[in-house]
């Protein structure tokens, strides 16, 4: 575990799930520019504090130290807003330390501090400060960090079209700071977020369908070509099996599943506040009327019960925030595995060059791929422990010989 040195006391931090592992610190030195900012300029901290996209909580556990008057954290991540639980509760904050508000709740109406880590997506970011600005006064405080290959002129235009005049700091330890001054009066355009597209043609039975996504999500304005080449491979005859689309961006996998399975039941589940909110109103919007599904934020499949699942949907991710890892998708693997029942089955979308057939292999025993192209792999394992269970059918391309490695 490390420990993060502020101003205002030392702090073991980690990310979570925590995994001694793990070599990703909670914190890089962009959190660590920001704290030390506010202690040199003794910031006035006795207002409302809102701190946004503090990834793993480093900056709300060492602010909930300085006891603001009232200290709020925005988070799009449920595992982000986890870890900063755990980082309080090991920090001894007292636990209405920090008001706890994901990107979907209403922001505090007055803020005195502004504090942002600057998300790698820039539509989040600008949906943020969109929302939040109304909240501003020509007194707060505004105070943005990133690692200076975070930090783009696009990022400063944002800051300086919705909130008013914006400088940058000199750069320390690779970060730089953002520093804003809040004009009330500004005349700023319309939210463009949520936004809007109609899917291509070559999507499937999805074709066409307007879609609805939040700021912040994978892709969040056009269809991504892995979703795109997995739409055109993905299981049928599914009957009454119960399918997870895990990691569910706005949710398109299991729309397209629940139009083509008219008995399928279907469970929606991502870490992430914005994509699960596009995947309801996109299940809402064009699901059979009556139709229902289950919606869930959290850490992969962990709400769900052993063995209660048929069918399992992924197109994990390979990126946690700035760093490349195929950790994220070995655990939604692993999870995966654990809610499969007996003869259930997982199939994933992923890059060729990402080799999760090797992963696959090792915690399910075997792998078959489905499909591919030179650039995208659709590979299925199956659970094969224990009696059997509903099979979905396979595509018309399964018993292929797996990828190479």
């Amino acid at each position: 575990m490390n420990r993060l040195t502020t101003s205002w006391g030392e702090f073991p931090l980690t990310r979570f799930p925590e995994d001694p592992r793990d070599p990703l610190r909670a914190w890089d030195a962009s959190d660590e520019y920001l704290l030390r900012h506010l202690a040199e300029t003794d910031t006035d901290l006795s207002g409302t504090v809102a701190v946004v996209g503090d990834r793993w909580g480093a900056l709300a556990t060492a602010l909930a130290a300085r006891r603001p008057g009232t200290l709020a954290q925005i988070s799009d991540s449920y595992l982000g807003r986890r870890a900063t639980v755990e980082n309080l509760a090991r920090s001894g904050a007292a636990p209405d330390a920090v008001r706890l508000l994901t990107t979907q709740d209403a922001p505090p109406e007055r803020i005195d501090v502004l504090l942002v880590r600057v998300p790698k997506s820039l539509a989040l970011l600008e949906d943020q400060l969109h929302r939040l600005a109304p909240a501003l006064h020509e007194g707060t405080v505004v105070v943005g960090t990133g690692m200076v290959k975070e930090i783009h002129t696009s990022t400063l235009q944002l800051f300086e079209t919705i909130l008013g005049p914006t400088r940058t700091s000199l750069a320390a330890k690779k970060a730089r700071l953002i520093l804003c001054a809040p004009d009330p009066a500004r005349d700023r355009a319309a939210n463009p977020w949520p936004y809007r597209y109609e899917l291509p043609a070559d999507a499937g039975i999805v074709a066409g369908r307007t879609v609805v996504n939040q700021a912040g999500i994978f892709c969040a304005d056009r269809l991504d070509i892995g979703t795109r080449f997995f739409l055109k491979h993905l299981p049928t005859g599914l009957g009454r099996a119960r399918v997870v689309d895990l990691g569910c961006g706005n949710g398109v996998v299991g729309l397209s599943v629940a139009l083509a399975e008219p008995e399928a039941e279907l469970v929606f589940a991502d870490e992430s506040y914005p994509a699960v909110a596009s995947a309801e109103e996109n299940f809402r919007r064009h699901a059979a009327p009556g139709r229902t599904a289950e919606f869930v934020v959290g850490d992969g499949t962990a709400e769900l019960a052993a063995e209660s699942v048929d069918l399992v949907l992924n197109n994990p991710p390979f990126h946690s925030h700035q760093a490349t890892t195929d950790r994220t998708a070995r655990r939604m693997f692993t999870d995966a595995r654990r809610v499969l029942r007996p003869g259930g089955e997982l199939w994933v979308v992923g890059n060729r060059h990402l080799g999760y057939h090797v992963t696959l292999r090792r915690i399910f025993g075997s792998c078959e791929l489905v499909a591919s192209d030179p650039k995208f792999v659709v590979l299925r394992a199956v659970r094969r422990s224990g009696g059997a269970a509903r099979r979905p059918a396979r595509a018309a391309a399964a018993g292929a010989p797996a990828p190479d490695a």
